[in-house]
């Protein structure tokens, strides 16, 4: 799948709100939005109005980087979404909320979403007891999401664990800090989502 190599700095900037993308630099004095808070390039500060596709796109693409998902997956989810009761849209934020990589990023054992993704794919975490390293994992309520027994000693992790002390957990995970594990008490609902998306322009781009 192809990803975004490029500076991630700029893709907030893109978007005029923090993505944290970059993990503790977000929170610090060094992050761009707080710096520069225009769009990059040039003509960056000149911001032309959007029309109401371009709009509908900028959400799309917005919720892509903010969860670090490729266009092909992405339109996989709104397709599982539509299929499923309820509102699309909440149910889009669900099941992205639900991959494996955001809720070790949700538990705190990654300082971004990239790194939590990258922990999973070398194999550090483990489901109810088993080895997995699919990032795009969607977890069930009752799952229990751990640091494997061979990767406890992982200085990376612990430093993680410390920084991200303060950092509130979400209501619908359990965090043990001593068994480096979190569980999984209920999936996601919309209260739960910590930026501002607006789901239903992603819905109407989907639509037409």
């Amino acid at each position: 799948m192809s990803r975004y190599k490029d500076a991630q700095c700029r893709v907030c900037r893109r978007e005029g709100c923090k993505l944290f993308l970059k993990g503790e630099r977000c929170y610090s004095d060094k992050c761009s939005v707080s710096r520069r808070n225009y769009a990059p390039g040039e003509h960056g500060q000149k911001r032309a109005k959007l029309s109401e596709y371009g709009t509908q796109l900028r959400e799309k693409q917005k919720t892509k980087a903010y969860y670090g998902v490729g266009e092909k997956q992405f339109r996989k989810y709104f397709e599982m979404a539509s299929n499923k009761k309820g509102v699309t849209g909440e149910n889009l934020l669900q099941i992205l909320e639900s991959r494996l990589d955001n809720v070790v990023y949700r538990l705190g054992f990654g300082t971004s979403r990239a790194e939590a993704r990258q922990f999973v794919t070398h194999a550090q975490f483990e489901v109810n007891g088993k080895k997995v390293n699919i990032a795009s994992y969607l977890v069930k309520p009752g799952d229990v999401v751990s640091v494997r027994e061979n990767r406890k000693d992982n200085s990376t992790i612990k430093a993680n664990i410390e920084a991200n002390a303060t950092r509130p957990i979400p209501a619908w995970l359990e965090k043990d800090n001593e068994k480096l594990s979190g569980k999984v008490l209920r999936l996601a609902s919309r209260e739960d989502i910590d930026i501002a998306l607006e789901e239903h322009l992603i819905v109407e781009l989907y639509s037409k």
